[in-house]
């Protein structure tokens, strides 16, 4: 059963393609930042690449702290 996205709850974990919609960025912009060690946080589950959608928040707030 998939997890629901809506509401109050949100889920823990976010895939690379849902912090790009998120972010309005494409995910070869977030694998850059990867390899640049650049954006939000990146955990391997397994093989699969995920954030934390705290680690996402927080990384955009510094991003707007940085510019002003």
């Amino acid at each position: 059963m998939p997890m629901p996205t809506t509401g109050t709850f949100a889920p823990p974990l976010m895939t690379p393609q849902e912090v790009a919609d998120f972010l309005a960025v494409p995910v070869l912009t977030l694998q850059t930042w990867r390899a640049k060690r650049k954006g939000p946080r990146v955990y391997r589950v397994g093989r699969h690449v995920r954030y934390r959608v705290a680690d996402v928040e927080e990384w955009l707030d510094a991003q707007h702290k940085g510019a002003s």
